[in-house]
């Protein structure tokens, strides 16, 4: 065979196999990736709404320009409210960097180690959680912990647990998922008793510390750490695939996941954490080496997307109020394409 019929041959392969792969991918995330850019961010939430994402509202806050709120679909599906911008959302795990900065600044504060153990700050769970001893706080923020996700429990969404010390309960005497400090693997669990071991620092709820230590200081008077606290009426209502109800009312009362806030005010913090205004320079620091400054967040009904972008100087949030199928993977395509629309200078 000749050079030139093999180069044929693997032309006309890849050609198949992209063919093959494009046949495998859902249409609605084909028609997602392949729609010409549109010239505005509006008009990219109102595609989102028509791809099915029951409700969307974006912030963005770019460099030179005013902050900008966009929003499409609706704030309740039942009821025909057309969503809201400023409404409310549940942020889930964006929460964890609200937390990892409560970290940041008590260590500052020689108020925490990096350094101790599970053990030290939770002595109860020596023997209950493999490798208690060995387990620092700095691998607990880091996800290096090696302890099980709680939420991986099999069929946990369908029925899950209300209390801390019940999500807690469903990983204890389980062994760990590898030795401490060995791997990166995402748990919910990490953050739950990094809650609990602020708690018992503080002597006082750690919420009462992030509203006083972070919020008020940024005047986010729109972000609250428990759904319990606020009138649900101001809340975007959430939906899964596949199931009709309104999921609002569940609420996560896990440090993990458990805030709400508006796209604003998750927008202004993450512009504050990014910029070094939220932090001194010890306290930022500390922080830089154990967490990330950008986040997303997914609670059945609920996904979100928080970055901030230094080559064009601009952070961009997206909440969307629907989960489930390839919901997360439209939010992702939708997000990026939004992102793709700021750069080429375009965002009315």
């Amino acid at each position: 065979m000749t050079k030139p019929q093999t180069k044929r041959i693997v032309q006309i392969s890849l050609v198949l196999g992209t063919l093959i792969s494009l046949f495998f991918v859902p249409w609605i995330i084909l028609k997602a990736w392949i729609t010409p850019l549109p010239d505005t961010v509006q008009e990219q939430v109102d595609e989102a709404v028509d791809l099915g994402l029951d409700g969307v509202i974006v912030y963005v806050d770019q460099a030179g320009q005013p902050p900008a709120l966009y929003a499409g679909g609706w704030k309740n599906r039942e009821n025909k409210v057309p969503a809201d911008p400023h409404s409310l959302f549940k942020i889930a795990s964006i929460s964890k960097l609200y937390v990892a900065v409560a970290v940041a600044k008590l260590v500052n504060d020689k108020k925490l180690s990096l350094d101790k153990t599970l053990t030290d700050y939770l002595p109860e769970l020596a023997g209950r959680i493999e490798n208690a001893d060995k387990i620092t706080l700095k691998m607990m923020v880091q996800h290096r912990s090696g302890i099980p996700n709680y939420t991986d429990t099999p069929h946990y969404w369908e029925a899950p647990p209300k209390g801390n010390r019940e999500n807690l309960a469903l990983v204890l005497d389980k062994p760990g998922d590898f030795e401490p400090d060995k791997k990166y693997s995402y748990s919910n669990t990490n953050y739950l008793l990094i809650g609990e071991i602020l708690d018992k620092t503080l002597g006082y709820s750690h919420h009462q510390y992030i509203r006083e230590e972070i919020l008020m200081p940024l005047g986010l008077n729109d972000t609250y750490s428990l759904l319990s606290e606020v009138d649900t009426a101001d809340v975007m209502s959430g939906y899964d695939v596949g199931y009709h109800a309104d999921l609002k009312q569940n609420d996560f009362i896990s440090p993990a996941g458990s805030m709400v806030a508006t796209a604003r005010d998750v927008g202004v913090f993450l512009r504050a954490l990014n910029d070094g205004s939220l932090l001194d320079d010890n306290e930022q620091a500390i922080y830089s080496s154990i967490y990330v400054y950008e986040h997303t967040g997914l609670l059945p009904g609920y996904s979100s997307i928080a970055r901030y972008y230094k080559d064009m100087d601009a952070v961009v949030v997206l909440f969307a109020s629907t989960s489930g199928g390839y919901t997360w993977n439209l939010s992702e395509i939708v997000y990026n394409r939004i992102v793709k629309i700021l750069r080429r200078g375009k965002s009315a």
